[in-house]
C-alpha cells in the first residue's frame, strides 16, 4: 500500500469518506485522498433482514418510508388488538425500513453486493414469487379466477382480457374488447367487466357492464350505468356497480331469456365517483371520491348511514370479521367497529407515508390475518393484524392497482406496467372475507 495514502487514511480516522469515483469503478487517482473501501458502518446500525437477493446493514435515517407514526400509547390500537384476539400490543417496528434500489430496477446499479438498497422484488418470510405474466401493454385493472375453471383471467386498460393456463403460466387466449377494462371481478362461473367505450360520432362516453359465463360460454351486456363502472361486487344475489356519476346500479336475476340480469335499482347519495365497494353481512359499503363511506341495506337498498373519516378519496374497502377496513389517498388505513348505538366508529388509524391504493386480506399458514396494503410508492406492504407489524413488502415498477386471492395459498398482483405477478405462501392459508 502507498505510504502517503495510508497516512491520509489514518488522519481521516473514523471520519474517512469513501471515494464515489472508486464506488463507480472510475477513480484514476493514485494516491487518492478518499477511501477505496466502504465507510465503516456505525455499531448501532440495525440489520435489514428479509428474503432478498442482497441483505445488508442499513441506517435507520436512510430508510424511513414505512415508519408507523402512530404511538403505542394510543388506546384505540389497544382496543382493536384486544377485540381481534391479540394478546398484547406489539412494539413499534424495530427493523429499519427497506426500499428497492432504483438503479437496480433500471439495470445500472454499480454497487452490487455493497448496495445499501434491495436488489429484489420483495422481502419477507413465508412466501415467494412463482411467475410473472407479461403480455398486457397497460395497467392491470382486474384479476379473476372463476369457480370450476383452471384458468386465470386478467383485464387491462389496453382493451384486452387475457386467459392464462394456471399450470403452464402461458397465455392461451386474448379477447380484444375495443374498450378500456375499468374493473373486473368473478363470482362463481361468472366474470363481470366494466368497460369504457368512446362513441366518436357524437362524442358521448358510453359505459358498458358485461357478464361472461365461462362454463356455458355465454355473454350478456347489462343495462344500467351511464358513467364508467369503477367498481363491481356481488352480494345477497345482487350485482352492484359503482360509477363515475356517483350512482350504484343494482341487478338481480331476471326471467327474461335475453339476459339473466335485471336492473332493479339505482342507489343515489354520493356526490362524486364511487371508487370501491364491499359486502359484509347484509350491508353494502361504498367508498367515493367525495371522501365518504355509505352503508346500504342490501334487502331494502336504502342508505343507512354515511361515514366521514377520511380527508381524501376512499380507495378501498374490505370487511373482515366484525370490522370494516378503509383506505384512502390521505395516507391512512382506518379500522371501523360497530358501536352499541348501531353506528360505526374509527377504533384505530394506521398511517403510511404515501397514499393507499388498494387493500386485500387473507390468513397465513398459521391462521394469522395478513393485510395487503398497496401504496403509491409502487410497493405492497404486508401487515399482520391486529398489531399492524410488517411481515414483508412487494415491489413493482409501477403502482399495484389489482390484488386478488387465489386457492392453495396463491395471491396475485397486477401493476401499472401490465404485469401480473403470481405469489405463493409456503403453506396453504385460508382466505379472509372481503
Amino acid at each position: 500500500m502507498d505510504i502517503k495514502a495510508a497516512r491520509r487514511t489514518e488522519r481521516f480516522g473514523a471520519r474517512a469518506i469513501t471515494c464515489v469515483y472508486w464506488q463507480a469503478g472510475k477513480c484514476n487517482r493514485n494516491p487518492c485522498s478518499f477511501l477505496h473501501r466502504e465507510t465503516p458502518i456505525p455499531p448501532n446500525t440495525g440489520y435489514c433482514n428479509g428474503n432478498s437477493t442482497y441483505s445488508h446493514k442499513c441506517m435507520k435515517k436512510r430508510h424511513s418510508s414505512s415508519n408507523n407514526k402512530s404511538s403505542p400509547k394510543h388506546n384505540s390500537k389497544n382496543v382493536f388488538i384486544r377485540k381481534m384476539g391479540g394478546g398484547s400490543l406489539a412494539r413499534d417496528y424495530q427493523k429499519p425500513s427497506q426500499s428497492i434500489c432504483r438503479y437496480w430496477v433500471n439495470g445500472n446499479c454499480v454497487r452490487g453486493e455493497h448496495c445499501r438498497d434491495l436488489h429484489s422484488w420483495f422481502y419477507g418470510d413465508g412466501f415467494s414469487t412463482l411467475a410473472k405474466l407479461r403480455e398486457h401493454k397497460k395497467v392491470i385493472t382486474g384479476i379473476a379466477l372463476p369457480a370450476g375453471s383452471d384458468k386465470l383471467y386478467s383485464g387491462s386498460t389496453d382493451g384486452t382480457i387475457r386467459t392464462w393456463d394456471c399450470h403452464t403460466g402461458k397465455c392461451v387466449n386474448v379477447v380484444n374488447l375495443g374498450a378500456e377494462v375499468i374493473s373486473m371481478i368473478s363470482e362463481g362461473p361468472w366474470i363481470f367487466i366494466g368497460l369504457r367505450n368512446a362513441v366518436k360520432s357524437d362524442y358521448v362516453v358510453v359505459a358498458i357492464v358485461k357478464a361472461w359465463n365461462v362454463q356455458a360460454s355465454l355473454e350478456f351486456t347489462l343495462d344500467g350505468p351511464k358513467g364508467r363502472a369503477l367498481s363491481i361486487i356481488v352480494g345477497s344475489e345482487t350485482l352492484f356497480a359503482g360509477d363515475e356519476d356517483g350512482v350504484i346500479s343494482a341487478w338481480r336475476g331476471g326471467s327474461e331469456s335475453i339476459s339473466p340480469f335485471k336492473l332493479v335499482a339505482s342507489l343515489n347519495g354520493h356526490t362524486s365517483d364511487v371508487v370501491c365497494l364491499a359486502v359484509g353481512g347484509k350491508m353494502l359499503y361504498s367508498g367515493s371520491m367525495d371522501h365518504s363511506i355509505k352503508v346500504w341495506d342490501m334487502d331494502t337498498l336504502d342508505c343507512k348511514m354515511t361515514l366521514s373519516g377520511h380527508a381524501d378519496t376512499v380507495t378501498s374497502l374490505i370487511c373482515w370479521d366484525s370490522y370494516l377496513l378503509s383506505s384512502s389517498f390521505d395516507c391512512t388505513v382506518k379500522v371501523w367497529v360497530a358501536t352499541e348505538e348501531g353506528s360505526l366508529k374509527v377504533t384505530y388509524t394506521h398511517r403510511e407515508e404515501n397514499g393507499v391504493l388498494a387493500l386485500c386480506g387473507m390468513t397465513d399458514a398459521d391462521a394469522k390475518p395478513i393485510l395487503f396494503c398497496s401504496c403509491l410508492d409502487n410497493s405492497v406492504r404486508l401487515y399482520e393484524l391486529p398489531s399492524f407489524s410488517e411481515r414483508g413488502r412487494l415491489f413493482a415498477r409501477r403502482e399495484v392497482r389489482s390484488l386478488e386471492i387465489g386457492p392453495g395459498g396463491l395471491f396475485f398482483t397486477g401493476d401499472g406496467t401490465g404485469s401480473v405477478t403470481v405469489w405463493k405462501w409456503l403453506d396453504e392459508p385460508k382466505v379472509a372475507s372481503s
